[in-house]
């Protein structure tokens, strides 16, 4: 019997990859067998660095670079990733931006640019992915007839911040919510062609840019904030999106999946220091 958990074989797509999550996701989706293209925005030098490490384990590895907050930029690269791989299994829409800023001070220019990436380059990327993984489902199922739901994955990656509400975030948790609901949508419209849709919703995940960001920043500060006790790694992330990649995931379309460490359960309300588990 085939390892369902496998991804030996698969092609994959993954956005902003150049850092962060999506490097660990790329790093991870060819651990478990996949060849992978990687797009990037500024993170060259990382995109080229994880391309190395993925031939280093024998799969095939491109790095492209492309705007994803300008339309015609989502569709050169899908097609490029497609070319190369010679098809298109999954994707990862993972590329976006953060904007953190009071809504009274928000600006025109920075809700368009926020935007523009977060959400409306998910959706162009999704939608040239999908005129690829049709095909592609159609040649899987001619292959391999015992596979009737042979088709794609898509994983919409969202934040936390689509869920539950935090000072400064009104335009990024906006097109973290729209991600979610357009991910629902998608789902439903897709399945007749077994091409699946899901989100996957980060919480405190720390990437560089923390230790550049957030003042005076460790390993214990982000281990503090997180209810299970430690923060969550790009490797982590990389390990549940591989699962949602995988054919152990077929009968999953249409779900948000909050990877937290338990941010999301826990109410916002201090816990008292008397407090012994009664009431």
């Amino acid at each position: 019997m085939s390892n369902v958990y496998s991804l030996e074989g698969k092609l994959i797509l993954v956005t902003g990859a150049g850092t962060g999550i999506g490097k660990g996701i790329a790093l991870e989706a060819a651990r478990q067998g996949a060849d992978v293209v990687l797009s990037y925005a500024h993170s060259g030098q990382g995109a080229q660095e994880a391309v190395e490490e993925i031939k280093g384990m024998g799969r095939r590895a491109l790095a492209i670079s492309a705007d994803l907050g300008v339309v015609s930029e989502c569709i050169r690269l899908v097609d490029e990733a497609a070319a190369f791989l010679g098809g298109l299994d999954g994707l990862v829409n993972n590329a976006g931006v953060t904007l953190t800023a009071e809504f009274l001070k928000v600006t025109e220019d920075q809700f368009n640019r926020i935007y523009n990436l977060n959400i409306r380059g998910e959706f162009f990327c999704a939608q040239q992915a999908v005129r690829h993984m049709i095909p592609r489902g159609e040649f899987l199922r001619q292959q391999q007839p015992d596979k009737p739901w042979a088709g794609g994955s898509i994983v919409n990656v969202s934040s936390v911040h689509g869920f539950i509400g935090f000072p400064g975030y009104s335009v990024y948790a906006g097109t973290k919510g729209a991600i979610n609901a357009f991910t629902r949508e998608l789902a439903v419209e897709l399945c007749p062609v077994h091409i699946r849709a899901n989100v996957l919703a980060p919480g405190s995940i720390e990437v560089e840019s923390y230790f550049k960001t957030i003042a005076g920043y460790s390993r214990e500060m982000g281990d503090s904030a997180v209810p299970w006790g430690r923060i969550g790694l790009p490797r982590d992330c990389g390990q549940v999106a591989c699962f949602m990649l995988s054919d152990a995931s077929e009968f999953m379309t249409g779900h948000v999946l909050y990877f937290d460490g338990g941010l999301t359960a826990k109410m916002a309300l201090p816990i008292p220091p008397d407090y012994s588990g009664e009431r």
